[in-house]
């Protein structure tokens, strides 16, 4: 089996080579097709995240053991089972659901199983889809892509689930008002076709990237704005006809979040998703007397998943343009994604 690792944090990714893993017990072997390669991998590559004020969290010291495959958004074609799996077929194609937990807690027994505590994450965790062959632990976690294009939908598994996720903590509001997203890479992009499955009323978008506003712009956004510009706060409340009441920073800036927060009307919404970094700079007072809700959200649950897969398959959800990246240039898609050099989202496939 060929694999792309992380053998040390920041340094380009090492080719390997092992013995395929026969699957065991319930687990399944998948043929990679695809694995999208996702910003939250930059932060796995480079080993942390930027908590602000001086502050740093460490992957190492929360346990991530090298070396590591990355790949959380994996389709892939089952080429053998174990000899307690059941449920899927061989030869089928499926996405692979990464946002594993232990699987025995209350959070993962009531189905959220990506806040787990003691998560075991593929692409993270265990070894995930920069890879000719992925293992994923039990066939619960496959979604099954029949009739659609597995390259197309790898990144579902968390850019199209992280959006479709954040949109479910605003839903009361999405058919009356415009809603705010910052940030229009893949994420912020995919969000703006979801909104539509939805029946949303519209997007306005803050992007810094001239070249990502115009491509939020020719994927329906109502305005798309330089929030770096001095009247940014003032172009948003124009373009909204009034404050903002639901707000998704795909960004998670300090300068972002300052944004998100001040367009914010009273009883408003912010859904911080994005791990650029930094820390808040809100004035405290300004939360009860604005009765701004602040929200985390965290990629989304198996259950969201298949929802997301089957409002595609109905035509509700159309996937974004991806570019296709050879999987030994695995490091190089990094770098140009680091570099802002996509616009929707890079896939690896092997061959």
């Amino acid at each position: 089996m060929r694999s792309y690792q992380v053998a040390d944090f920041g340094a380009p990714l090492i080719e390997t080579q092992a013995p395929t893993p026969a699957p065991k017990g319930v687990e399944v072997l998948l043929e990679v097709v695809a694995a999208g390669v996702c910003h939250s991998d930059l932060h796995i590559w480079e080993g942390g995240y930027d908590l602000g004020r001086g502050k740093r969290l460490s992957l190492k010291d929360r346990g991530i053991a090298l070396p590591l495959t990355m790949g959380h958004e994996t389709a892939g074609r089952v080429v053998a089972l174990g000899p307690e799996a059941r449920g899927v077929e061989i030869g089928k194609t499926y996405l692979v659901y990464p946002w594993i937990g232990c699987g025995q807690c209350a959070v993962c027994r009531r189905g959220d199983e990506n806040l787990c505590s003691s998560p075991n994450c593929l692409g993270i965790h265990r070894n995930g889809g920069y890879a000719d062959h992925i293992l994923a632990p039990d066939p619960k976690y496959l979604v099954d892509l029949d009739g659609l294009d597995p390259i197309a939908m790898a990144p579902f598994a968390c850019s199209g689930l992280t959006a479709y996720s954040a949109l479910k903590k605003v839903s009361a509001g999405l058919s009356e008002a415009p809603l705010l997203i910052i940030g229009a890479g893949g994420l912020g992009l995919i969000c703006l076709q979801i909104l539509k499955g939805l029946g949303g009323k519209g997007v306005i978008v803050a992007e810094i990237d001239p070249v990502k506003r115009q491509a939020a712009a020719r994927n329906g956004a109502l305005a798309a704005i330089d929030p770096r510009a001095e009247d940014a706060l003032a172009q948003l409340t124009a373009a909204n006809g009034g404050p903002i009441m639901a707000a998704i920073d795909f960004v998670g800036s300090e300068e972002t979040s300052s944004l998100a927060f001040n367009a914010l009307g009273r009883g408003g919404k912010l859904v911080m998703v994005g791990l650029f970094g930094g820390a808040a700079s809100w004035s405290l007072p300004l939360i009860p007397i604005k009765a701004a809700s602040i929200l985390g959200s965290y990629v989304g649950n198996l259950a969201e998943l298949r929802e997301l897969v089957d409002l595609v398959r109905a035509g509700k959800v159309a996937p974004l343009p991806v570019t296709r990246c050879a999987l030994h240039d695995a490091s190089k898609t990094l770098v140009d994604l680091r570099a802002g050099r996509f616009i929707g989202r890079a896939v690896l496939t092997p061959g």
